[in-house]
C-alpha cells in the first residue's frame, strides 16, 4: 500500500463559506478588529457550546488565557496552579503577569491534572506561603475531557477560580455539558491545526455579558471614555479581526461534521491496532467522557522494537516540530535530560520517510529549562506518558484509506 501525498498531522479543512463573509468584509471595508463577522461569530460560538456564557473573539488562545488571568485578578508576586502536560501556551501567560506557575502532575486515565496532587498542592501552597494560589488551568490535552467532577469539586472547596483550557478540547463534552463551560473562564483557540480555524485567533467563553465587557476593555488597550486616548489601567492589542472572524464564521458550518470525522478517524485507529501487540490508543475511560480526539495518540510498550533503533538521536533535527514559519535555535545536542524512548524516535522517523508526520506528546513544564525553578507537584506520571507516546494524523483531510497506510507503516516497522 503507498499513498502519493504527504499525511499531516492535523490541518485545517475550508467549507468553502469563508470567502462568502469574507469578501463581506472586503466589501463593505470591515478590515479591521471588529465589525459584522466579529458579532457573528461570537454568536455562533455561544450557540454551539450551549450554556448561558458570553464570548470574546481574540487574537489567540494564548491571549484568552492572558485575559482570564487578568480578570482573575493574577499579578507579580501571585501563583497559579497549571498542568505540567501541555504546550506552553497554558503556563506562558502566567508568567507575563509576574506569577509564579505552580505544575501539577496527570492521571493515567485522561492524562489531564490530577485531582489528588491538586488537592496537596493547594494545601501545601498555603502551608509554605500563606496565600492561595490565583486560579487552575485543567487542560483537555489532545481533546479529552479531565475528571472535571473532582476538579470543580476542589476548586469549589478552596474558591479558587478555574480558568478551562480547552484550545484542543473545542466540542469535547463532560457528562454531556461542553468542555469550556465549567468554570469561570473557558479558552478556544482556532489556530491552522486545531478542530476549526480563523488561520490564528482564539476565545474566551465568559461567565455573562459584564465579564465579556471588562475582557473586550483589556483587549483593546483600556481605553477609558474620553474625546482622547486616555489610558488608566494597560491594555492589549488582542481582539480578532473581521477578515479572520469571517473564516471562523464560514468553519462553523462544518464544525460538527469535523469533529465527527475526528471520532471516525479514532474508531478505524481503534479497529486496526486492535491486534498489534505492544501499541495502545488513548480513549475514553467511560461514558462520562466524549473526546474530540483532535489528536489520536498511541503509547509503545517500552518492550516494542523499531527498526532504525539503533539511528534514533544519532544526529539533531533540522528544526524544531511545530517550527515552521517560525525562528527555532539550533540544538546543541541531540539529547535532553528527557526525551521519548528510542522506539517512538525511531518510529517517528520512519513515518516520516513513508510521508506521514507524527510527533511526540507534549513534553512536560516542570521538565522545560525555562521552568526548572517552578514548584512542582509530580508523580511520574507525564513523563512516562512523554517517553512512550506519539499523535497520528487525525484531520479532516485524513482519510480511511490514509489510516490504513499509517498502521501498515506501523506494523512494517515492528520487529517481530
Amino acid at each position: 500500500m503507498s499513498t502519493p501525498k504527504r499525511i499531516y498531522l492535523c490541518l485545517a479543512h475550508m467549507s468553502g463559506e469563508e470567502q462568502k463573509f469574507i469578501k463581506e468584509a472586503f466589501d463593505t471595508n470591515w478590515v479591521v478588529p471588529l465589525g459584522p463577522n466579529v458579532n457573528g461569530f461570537e454568536a455562533d460560538l455561544e450557540t454551539f457550546i450551549g450554556e448561558q456564557k458570553s464570548v470574546v473573539a481574540l487574537s489567540a488562545g494564548t491571549a484568552a488565557v492572558h485575559l482570564a488571568l487578568i480578570a482573575c485578578g493574577v499579578g507579580p508576586g501571585d501563583e497559579v496552579i497549571c498542568q505540567s502536560f501541555t504546550f506552553c501556551a497554558s503556563a506562558n501567560p502566567i508568567t507575563y503577569l509576574g506569577a509564579t506557575p505552580i505544575f501539577i502532575d496527570s492521571e493515567r486515565d485522561t492524562w489531564n491534572i490530577s485531582p489528588r496532587l491538586l488537592e496537596q498542592a493547594i494545601v501545601d501552597r498555603v502551608a509554605k506561603t500563606g496565600r492561595k494560589p490565583k486560579a487552575i488551568i485543567p487542560v483537555y490535552l489532545y481533546g479529552m475531557p479531565a475528571k472535571l467532577d473532582q476538579i470543580m469539586e476542589i476548586a469549589n472547596k478552596y474558591d479558587i477560580p478555574v480558568i478551562e483550557d480547552a484550545a484542543e478540547g473545542f466540542g469535547s463534552m463532560y457528562n454531556g455539558r461542553m468542555c469550556g463551560t465549567y468554570g469561570k473562564y473557558g479558552v478556544l483557540s482556532f489556530n491552522g491545526n486545531k478542530m476549526i480555524t480563523t488561520s490564528g485567533g482564539g476565545a474566551l467563553i465568559c461567565p455573562d455579558a459584564e465579564a465579556k465587557n471588562n475582557i473586550m476593555f483589556y483587549a483593546t488597550q483600556a481605553r477609558e471614555a474620553y474625546p482622547y486616548y486616555q489610558h488608566e489601567q494597560i491594555g492589549y492589542n488582542y481582539r480578532m479581526s473581521n477578515i479572520c472572524a469571517g473564516i471562523g464564521r464560514g468553519q462553523m458550518t462544518v464544525a460538527a461534521e469535523h469533529i465527527a470525522h475526528h471520532k471516525h478517524i479514532h474508531r478505524l485507529y481503534s479497529e486496526m491496532f486492535a491486534d498489534i501487540e505492544g501499541i495502545e490508543l488513548h480513549t475514553n475511560p467511560d461514558e462520562r467522557y466524549d473526546s474530540n480526539f483532535w489528536l489520536n495518540t498511541i503509547i509503545l510498550d517500552e518492550k516494542l522494537r523499531i527498526k532504525g533503533e539503533e539511528d534514533a538521536y544519532r544526529q539533531s533535527v533540522g528544526g524544531a516540530v511545530g517550527g515552521v514559519g517560525s525562528t527555532t535555535h539550533a540544538a546543541a545536542t541531540p539529547h535532553t535530560d528527557c526525551e521519548p524512548h528510542r522506539n517512538v524516535e525511531a518510529l517517528r522517523i520512519a513515518l516520516d520517510k513513508a510521508g506521514i508526520e507524527a510527533r511526540p506528546l507534549w513534553k512536560p513544564m516542570h521538565k522545560q529549562p525555562v521552568f526548572a525553578s517552578a514548584p512542582a507537584y509530580v508523580d511520574g506520571t507525564s513523563e512516562w506518558l512523554f517517553k512512550r507516546g506519539l499523535c497520528l494524523p487525525s484531520g479532516p483531510c485524513v482519510t480511511d484509506e490514509d489510516v490504513a497506510y499509517i498502521v501498515s507503516t506501523i506494523r512494517d516497522n515492528i520487529i517481530r
